[in-house]
């Protein structure tokens, strides 16, 4: 089965559009793209795309809407299962259900414009099979790459909610790295601190000692798979940095040090500054006080380590860690964490970058995603205002393409709908 509910013909003619990305200073406006297959065969003004398309192509037109990469989001857990209410009943799930709520999960991630996701830490080896399921066009939902299960110590963060698989000693470290390696991991991911759900620790608890940190990093790299980690406190972030990470999720008390340590060591970042700034979404899901408080209270030293890693130049990327669907503050989780990623101090233009380009550099997949180029697959929103100048046109979302199939269509273009 398809991703797109709609009929996919082999050519389509996008037009009455304008065209952003992170390769043009400004929008290619009066512009049509042509799509055959799965991925872009034309880029251009419309009457010079129009003449070289063959005949009997599928038109669509955008209604003079914004056309721009699919977002990447590089920091999900589709089997999240936080402390409260609602995290219970993800708790309760055997393996069957959790792969069908894992599964609708994708598909409303798809539909909210986010067409490729990183996972960093799921449950019962279901993203692999998800991964697959997705690949070979049985299920819908969002090119995949994921983490497999996180490797954490003994009781570390993640154990419980994110199905964390507990080691201890460089040797254990190995060995976890490389049980996820086996099992199809495409990066790895450790648990060097506490975090805002683990109840019997702190953000700035370290969860490892050096000789585990240099076990698994060093034994990722030798599998060719990069490593991220959910960090905290700063003393433990920047031994990680020195030992050739090359990611930090979170970061919640980075100082200015470190930050210049991630960029001097090409360490990237995802920030997810939606999680210290969610308290909709904490009432939504019954989080309980102690956690609600945790992360509301870590904000301002968070938003100011996010400051220091863009003064030192580190790269950030999107990340919303909260389901990228989840409507949160009139909009998806996905695109809020954007908006503070550009209201932080980022802009628009960069933030766009971060969501689009940037990821894709970092998953070694730039020559197919990221930009509206030909050769690369047709991943594309449509929105009524342009991203690059205002983030929070994202907020319009209305039509989303993924490898040339027609995944959302809020207007009925596809099928001969008024704009």
């Amino acid at each position: 089965m398809p991703d797109s509910p709609f009929p996919r013909p082999s050519t389509v003619l996008l037009h009455g559009c304008s065209v952003v990305d992170a390769t043009r200073d400004t929008p290619l406006a009066g512009a049509a793209v042509l799509v055959e297959d799965e991925r872009i065969s034309a880029v251009g003004p419309e009457e010079q795309v129009r003449a070289g398309a063959p005949a009997g192509a599928v038109e669509v037109d955008l209604g003079g809407r914004t056309l721009s990469p699919g977002l990447v989001n590089m920091h999900t857990h589709l089997g999240l299962s936080l402390p409260g209410t609602l995290g219970a009943q993800v708790r309760a799930m055997d393996a069957v259900q959790l792969a069908l709520h894992m599964a609708e999960g994708a598909a409303k991630t798809l539909q909210a414009g986010v067409t490729t996701i990183r996972c960093v830490g799921e449950k019962e080896g279901i993203d692999f099979a998800l991964k697959e399921a997705i690949a070979a066009g049985r299920v819908p939902g969002p090119r995949l790459h994921t983490a497999g299960r996180p490797i954490s110590s003994t009781g570390g963060h993640g154990h419980g909610t994110s199905g964390a698989l507990e080691c201890d000693g460089p040797t254990g470290f190995r060995r976890g790295v490389r049980t996820q390696v086996k099992a199809g991991a495409d990066l790895i991911k450790v648990m060097i601190s506490g975090g805002i759900s683990g109840r019997h620790e702190t953000i700035t608890t370290r969860q490892v000692t050096r000789e585990e940190l240099e076990a698994a990093i060093t034994t990722a790299h030798e599998w060719g798979r990069k490593v991220t980690a959910h960090a905290g406190p700063a003393e433990v972030t920047g031994e990680a940095v020195e030992l050739g990470l090359d990611c930090v999720e979170h970061g919640y008390e980075l100082t200015g040090e470190v930050a210049k340590a991630m960029a001097a060591n090409d360490c990237w970042y995802v920030p997810t500054l939606v999680v210290t700034r969610c308290k909709e979404f904490f009432d939504e899901l019954g989080v309980p006080e102690w956690m609600r408080q945790r992360s509301l209270g870590a904000g301002a030293r968070h938003l100011d380590s996010y400051r220091y890693a863009l003064e030192a130049g580190v790269t950030v990327m999107l990340g919303s860690d909260m389901p990228p669907f989840w409507i949160f503050d009139g909009t998806s989780a996905a695109v809020r964490e954007l908006e503070h990623m550009a209201d932080g101090g980022l802009g628009a233009r960069a933030a766009h970058a971060a969501a689009t380009i940037v990821p894709a550099r970092w998953l070694g997949v730039e020559a197919d995603q990221g930009t509206v180029e030909v050769g690369k697959y047709a991943d594309l929103v449509a929105t009524a205002g342009d991203p690059t100048r205002d983030t929070s046109a994202y907020r319009g979302i209305d039509w989303v393409m993924k490898g040339g199939d027609v995944v959302r269509d809020d207007r009925n273009r596809l099928l001969g709908g008024a704009a």
